[in-house]
């Protein structure tokens, strides 16, 4: 899980340099492109079927859609706010999955599982106030619809592993559903289209690499180890992107900043730990 941290914020540094040349329906493309062409020559190879009932159907249109929206969001927060701020806006998904969750099942959350959003929530506004411009706020909520969306995804994620859908025909599904969304998208606008040169293409290449690492290592992370240490640890993102954010862009991350980020990380993992000790 740590090397999946890693690779998501290697990935979200490609997006950035991406961003300055492709629009964000494009750079949706090459990156969920790439994972259904890998995913696809498997499933190809071992002769896997890819059939689905009207049950999951309807669990896996629900997971593809709301993931690919919160990916669009996710990838212009990335482009137009600095790195860090874009993934720990992102990272605020375990802090709405409470909320989430809580609608679905229908049942009042815990005192524990309230203060962790409400931790989160002063996170968020000691992150916004201190680091968005008057121009920057557009970005802001769309990060923050990028979290909002990711926890619905999640949840669709858990049904869908309660189904008994092997995890393979769940990337699989997500990645069909976002490379067709996103040409379609690319296709709307056929003047911001733009062909890669060969130092373009390999920032594709390597964001598209990086993503498919990442979501290799997080899968096997989840199946073979610690639910609850997982969880932890994938936070890690939000460090290192912070790390990149100011290493290759020189972006200032003021100690208001630092201290919103570190509430959003600990809700998260607060409310994480609440929900996994009660399930």
């Amino acid at each position: 899980m740590v090397l999946a941290g890693m690779a998501f914020a290697v990935m979200g540094m490609f997006v950035k340099l991406g961003s300055q040349h492709f629009s964000t329906a494009e750079l949706v493309f090459y990156r969920c492109g790439a994972g259904l062409l890998g995913i696809g020559a498997v499933v190809w190879w071992q002769g896997k079927s890819i059939r689905l009932d009207r049950i999951g159907l309807k669990l896996h249109l629900s997971r593809s859609v709301s993931g690919f929206v919160a990916l669009m969001l996710y990838f212009y927060a990335i482009g137009h706010l600095p790195l860090a701020t874009a993934v720990t806006l992102n990272y605020t998904s375990p802090i709405f999955f409470v909320l989430v969750v809580t609608v679905h099942q229908q049942r009042w959350p815990s005192s524990q599982q309230l203060l962790s959003v409400l931790l989160g929530f002063v996170g968020v506004v000691l992150l916004l106030r201190p680091t968005l411009s008057s121009e920057q706020w557009l970005a802001g909520v769309l990060g923050l619809g990028s979290g909002i969306l990711a926890s619905v995804a999640y949840l669709n994620v858990s049904e869908l592993g309660k189904y008994g859908e092997p995890e393979w025909r769940t990337v699989f599904y997500f990645s069909l559903v976002s490379t067709v969304g996103a040409g379609c998208w690319m296709l709307l606008q056929p003047q911001s289209l733009h062909w890669p040169s060969w130092s373009q293409g390999l920032v594709l290449l390597c964001m598209g690499a990086a993503a498919t690492l990442a979501q290799l290592c997080m899968t096997r992370a989840y199946r073979k180890g610690r639910s609850l240490v997982v969880v932890s640890l994938a936070y890690l993102t939000v460090a290192f992107s912070t790390l990149f954010s100011g290493l290759i862009w020189g972006d200032a991350i003021s100690l208001v900043s630092l201290i919103g980020m570190l509430l959003i990380v600990v809700a998260g993992i607060w409310g994480g730990a609440t929900r996994l000790q009660r399930s």
